[in-house]
């Protein structure tokens, strides 16, 4: 029989600030297999975005004791609304996409979420089980997780790679545990959430319309380059309120200068 070890208890206020993103899984199996790797590991946030059928009795079939993580995961439409009050969101995804983020293996992307897990709220993005996530839900992540499986069969199971972040995330959960905070007793301006972040790439995107930034160009490649650009510097709410309000002086100053006089 199993018995408690202390040595293994993980920091339970960060691990419940961890949550498991699935974007429109196909095969509700899968997210009950994702709910069962996310228990052992002692994770316990499940958030399902449009999954294709669910609820579904196969889920809590594979589930195997972790009905609990199904029952109390959440159901929305879009990866906007599931990461909404997010500080970082990692999707994790094969190389070779046409969104340029910064790639990071597991390990370092555990060690980056726990980081910030002790104060804010961090997601993990898992897409389809065929298409992964789109171009544009990858859009929505401040950086990429790769698995390094073998090249030659590198087919991984949805659960299968849940599983392995899920590992990744104890280890790093408990390598966390005891230690003190890295504030140092300092206050900390409180981090941009992922709504606000994408209330103010709205804005800017709004602003350089307004002032014939492109000049007839595609805004597309200006967008993405200014959305990594933000999203590396980890605005915190003060940061963001600021930009907004040099956003709002510009557009007004862009009205000002098309109004024709009486």
């Amino acid at each position: 029989m199993n018995t408690p070890d202390a040595a293994l208890e993980i920091p339970l206020q960060a691990a419940a600030r961890i949550r498991i993103v699935l974007v429109g899984t196909q095969h509700p199996g899968n997210i009950g297999a994702a709910a069962r790797a996310l228990k052992t590991m002692g994770l316990s946030r499940l958030v399902l975005v449009a999954p294709e059928q669910y609820p579904a009795d196969e889920a809590f079939r594979r589930a195997a004791g972790a009905d609990d993580l199904l029952a109390a995961a959440g159901v929305v439409a879009t990866l906007a609304e599931a990461v909404s009050d997010c500080r970082l969101v990692l999707g994790c995804t094969a190389r070779s996409r046409r969104v340029a983020l910064e790639e990071l293996d597991p390990r370092a992307a555990a060690s980056r979420v726990v980081d910030l897990a002790g104060a804010d709220q961090v997601a993990l993005v898992f897409g389809r089980e065929r298409t992964g996530l789109s171009n544009e839900e990858l859009q929505l992540c401040h950086a990429s997780v790769h698995i390094p499986a073998n090249p030659e069969y590198s087919s991984l199971n949805l659960a299968a790679a849940v599983q392995v972040l899920a590992y990744e995330l104890r280890v790093a959960l408990l390598a966390a545990g005891g230690q003190p905070s890295p504030d140092n007793g300092v206050r900390q301006e409180a981090a941009a959430s992922h709504a606000q972040m994408e209330g103010f790439f709205s804005q800017l995107g709004e602003t350089l319309d307004d002032i014939d930034f492109h000049k007839g160009r595609a805004p597309d490649s200006a967008m993405r380059k200014l959305r990594r650009l933000f999203l590396r510097a980890g605005l915190n709410e003060q940061e963001v309120r600021l930009m907004r309000g040099i956003l709002a002086d510009a557009q007004r100053m862009a009205r000002l200068a098309t109004t024709k006089p009486d």
